[in-house]
């Protein structure tokens, strides 16, 4: 018998993985989905053809549930969903700094748990999210969640203390590079280009630089240096950015955003 899905909120990350699911092969019959905005929910439902349940029925249901509110609401949603859960159900939880101590602690003893951050690529099927397992995960358990996520992009398994690591590389990601795109772009106005001539050269760019990562393998370094001529053009800009600490800056930033998912994750908001 198909294994079936609660994804409880559906909000921009819940319809991103239900989407995921249903394009990977997902029968949108094992798909529940809750939603507490009536127009919202008849919305999805009709768009995906999958039942739109409250959490109490979407739960019962359920082999794995998986939690997609806004952290504040998590404490609530397992108080609400606590004694419906079937026995040996598998819950994710995707919220920024909720630990699964905290969601196995609000639950019935021996509930396996995996904490999941995910990035807003998802939603092109081009995300990076990394899984960790609570103290009552299996393999299986593990690779029910992966299997999940692998729905909407590359998943990595790690130890839940690498996680607040992860929220300031992949899940943080994708601002900083849209912050250098929006530089970027930026300058090729201040440089005389249209604004529309000068996004679309920076978003190619970006698009063709990344996938020479992904393509070749080769180390970011090496591929820097084949575009580094001696005195050149290249060398002159990074001269620049090396003058103003950005390397630097980039290190420091990722580190604050790593010390505030540390003081999300012990309630220190």
């Amino acid at each position: 018998m198909a294994e079936t899905v609660a994804i409880l909120g559906a909000g921009v990350m819940g319809e991103t993985l239900l989407a995921g699911l249903l394009r990977a092969g997902r029968d949108p019959q094992d798909v529940v989905i809750t939603e507490k905005r009536p127009e919202r929910a008849a919305e999805l439902g009709a768009k995906y053809s999958v039942k739109v349940l409250d959490n109490v029925e979407a739960t019962t249901l359920s082999d794995t549930v998986v939690l997609v509110v806004k952290p504040q609401d998590i404490a609530g949603l397992l108080a609400e969903i606590r004694e419906s859960l079937r026995p040996g159900a598998l819950v994710v939880c995707i919220a920024a700094g909720i630990t699964t101590a905290f969601v196995e602690e609000r639950l019935s003893e021996g509930t396996p748990v995996v904490r999941v951050m995910p990035n807003t690529p998802a939603l092109v099927d081009e995300g990076m999210a990394a899984v960790s397992p609570g103290s009552h995960c299996d393999a299986e358990h593990l690779a029910r969640a992966s299997a999940l996520l692998s729905a909407t992009g590359k998943v990595v398994q790690l130890p839940e203390y690498h996680q607040d690591a992860v929220t300031a590389i992949s899940g943080s990601g994708p601002a900083y590079i849209f912050y250098v795109v929006e530089a970027m772009i930026e300058a090729g106005v201040l440089l005389g280009l249209p604004r529309a001539t000068s996004t679309e050269l920076v978003v190619q760019t970006v698009y063709g630089a990344a996938t020479m990562l992904k393509e070749t393998r080769e180390h970011p370094t090496v591929l820097r240096e084949q575009v580094s001529s001696p005195a050149g053009t290249t060398m002159a800009a990074l001269r620049q950015l090396d003058d103003h600490k950005v390397r630097a800056a980039f290190l420091t930033a990722m580190e604050a955003a790593r010390d505030r998912s540390r003081e999300l994750s012990s309630g220190q908001a």
